[in-house]
């Protein structure tokens, strides 16, 4: 088990207006209409951040491939005095017509926990939930999103064919969670639990997950009340729970 580590926003902030092409955003309506919604925070000097952005709409590309319309994505720049000139022309310029440029985004990024290069930040849920933010962006972030997304959204469902019908209880929880799922691999798998950065805070041992129904208990007693992602990984295929931890 790795050293437990700490937890920034859990909820979104809203924005309501006009981007920086004129058209009306409201982030709250995106995420009741049962979007997921994907924000960047980039500096206008990033060599790093348009290749981030990159991955991130072939991702999103690809599930709207088969879920139109399920994920939307917005650009910020750090700094409010950046003009919505430049940021249309940020997202023109690098191919990145999934994104809606904004302005203005100091507030919104030091919320979401800071200066990264860039700063990624997935929301999404009925309860405008933070699903997964990072400052220090890898290319796996991509596929841990891309499954956090099909896994929060019912759209998803079709989309795994090695674990179905996952159940984790009860969730919220104070001590243990109960975890079933049916796998229809037989192949070696293994459980583990991250913070919403992504990083491990504990994992059961790998293990051959034999074809039927699999029912574990983990105890979560012992770590620091927050939201946290279960993560069920089993022959390349990856789902995944949001799972709050209360004490």
């Amino acid at each position: 088990m790795l050293a437990f580590l700490g937890f920034g926003q859990t909820t979104a902030m809203d924005f309501s207006g006009q981007d920086c092409d004129g058209n009306n955003v409201n982030l709250f309506s995106d995420l009741d209409a049962g979007k997921a919604v994907m924000l960047i925070f980039y500096m206008p000097n990033c060599g790093t951040c348009p290749p981030v952005a990159s991955k991130m709409q072939t991702m999103a590309n690809n599930i709207n491939a088969t879920h139109p319309g399920l994920v939307k994505a917005y650009a910020f720049p750090y700094q409010n005095s950046t003009t919505c000139t430049y940021s249309s022309s940020w997202v023109v310029n690098n191919n990145l017509p999934l994104f809606a440029p904004m302005d203005s985004g100091a507030v919104q990024v030091a919320y979401y926990g800071g200066f990264g290069m860039p700063t990624v930040v997935l929301l999404g849920g009925d309860n405008h939930d933070v699903l997964f933010v990072t400052q220090d962006f890898n290319t796996s972030d991509t596929t841990t999103m891309r499954d956090l997304i099909l896994n929060t959204f019912t759209a998803g469902v079709e989309e795994q064919t090695v674990i179905t019908d996952l159940s984790v209880y009860p969730n919220p929880t104070t001590d243990f969670i109960n975890v079933s799922f049916h796998s229809n691999s037989g192949s070696e798998g293994y459980i583990e639990l991250t913070d919403l950065t992504g990083k491990r805070v504990m994992a059961l041992n790998k293990e051959i997950m034999a074809k039927g129904m699999i029912e574990k208990q983990i105890n979560v007693s012992s770590i620091p009340a927050g939201n946290y992602i279960l993560q069920i990984h089993i022959d390349g295929s990856t789902v995944t729970q949001k799972v709050d931890v209360t004490h």
